[in-house]
């Protein structure tokens, strides 16, 4: 292999003003932690660089190990050599030869941090340009739309080279702006709500609610399934389940309040619940999934009169897109399979045929008046269990011989 390392290109983070090098620190941090399964990697970290020497360790093997890091905006394979214009013109000529097999355009660009190299930047592309079109007659140079760019950077301590510039997660490294808790469902749209908050940088616990015996076993394999793909994206690689009993809350609501406000009702509750858990464990907002207007308790007006029991920020990531974006990430991390398994969860199970649309906040209060509901928050409270679900260590509740046979 011609490419002996991964120059490391952090994008946003640059932005961050005196704050730049603790971010970076950080990506690092997560970098180091999402690759500790290849030994023999080294890392240099220079000024605003970071290389991933590669020491015989597979590259695509480590490149997928990357695709699961917020905060970097691309990565290159690169090769290495002296500061001096053969070696250069040797090294540039091997890497063309390497990538390109068939008629292409291509141009050099050349940055010369190394200011006592004796040839200006646009000098460098020249003669590399020139070298390298009398050795493969495919080439064509094209500077302004080229198919291959080859870059060249003369630093003080050599001369890297590279081609293939693969784009990163962008964003900001998990873990860096505090902890969010996530409402999550099972369904398509909570886990991308995850998925979005850890990209700016959110760490998240998790929290869903139970209803057995009307949402089943399969049910909660679902959302241990989804937690273990979020888990990928996280700094530590683990996320914490809250798994709250809501059977008897649940419905204790659907008795004494009318139907058509059961919903509304059951999401306030939840979002009770979900605060004090959040507030326990350090999470300063509240994540979901939901999307204005998709269902009865996502319009404008359901929102505002379930927002009114929590005082905490709710943020909700998939809020302004439509399910086609929704899915299209789905698919791209691998939710989307476990999200359409057809089992039920506590927002899907005694769903009323008339759901209010635009609820009223008195109603709301005068029908939550109308039985002990702290009490029964205080008891669902008091039986959460808390489930640890880390990156490539699903928990088995059912077996995957049991879920196939439901295929």
């Amino acid at each position: 292999m011609l490419y002996d390392r991964i120059l490391i290109k952090y994008g946003e983070l640059t932005l961050k003003g005196k704050n730049k090098y603790s971010f970076i620190k950080h990506t690092n941090y997560i970098i180091k932690e999402k690759c500790k399964n290849f030994p023999n990697l080294k890392y240099i970290s220079n000024y605003e660089r970071f290389y991933i020497i590669l020491n015989g360790e597979n590259h695509n093997d480590v490149i997928n190990a990357l695709n699961k890091v917020f905060g970097l905006h691309a990565y290159c394979l690169t090769a290495k050599c002296e500061s001096d214009l053969e070696s250069i013109k040797d090294l540039a000529l091997k890497v063309i030869k390497e990538e390109i097999k068939e008629t292409t355009t291509f141009k050099v660009e050349t940055k010369r941090a190394d200011k006592l190299f004796p040839m200006t930047s646009l000098e460098v592309s020249k003669t590399i340009a020139s070298h390298v079109l009398k050795e493969s007659s495919y080439l064509v140079v094209d500077v302004k739309n080229p198919q291959v760019t080859l870059r060249i950077e003369i630093r003080d301590d050599g001369t890297y080279i590279s081609t293939k510039e693969i784009p990163g997660l962008g964003g900001l490294p998990v873990g860096k702006d505090g902890k969010g808790l996530l409402m999550l469902s099972g369904g398509i749209d909570s886990p991308i709500a995850g998925y979005l908050i850890q990209k700016r940088g959110v760490a998240i616990d998790a929290v869903h609610f139970s209803s057995p015996p009307y949402t089943s076993l399969r049910s909660k394999q679902k959302v241990l399934d989804l937690t273990e793909k979020l888990a990928h994206y996280d700094n530590n690689s683990k996320i914490k389940v809250y798994d709250v009993p809501f059977t008897k809350l649940q419905k204790a609501i659907y008795e004494n309040c009318p139907h058509s406000y059961a919903i509304t009702i059951m999401r306030r509750m939840m979002y009770r619940i979900a605060e004090k858990i959040a507030l326990k464990n350090q999470a300063l907002i509240i994540v979901n999934g939901e999307n204005v207007g998709q269902v009865a308790s996502q319009t404008m007006q359901s929102m505002y009169a379930i927002n009114q029991v929590s005082s905490m920020p709710i943020i909700r990531p998939c809020a302004t897109m439509d399910k086609l974006e929704i899915i299209s990430i789905a698919r791209k991390i691998d939710t989307y399979d476990i999200s359409i398994r057809p089992y039920e969860d506590c927002c899907t199970i005694f769903v009323p045929k008339n759901p209010v649309t635009k609820p009223e906040l008195d109603k709301c209060i005068e029908f939550e008046n109308k039985f002990n509901y702290e009490q029964l928050i205080s008891e669902c409270i008091d039986n959460i269990k808390v489930i640890t679900v880390k990156a490539g260590e699903p928990i088995q509740l059912v077996s995957s011989d049991e879920l196939n046979e439901l295929f």
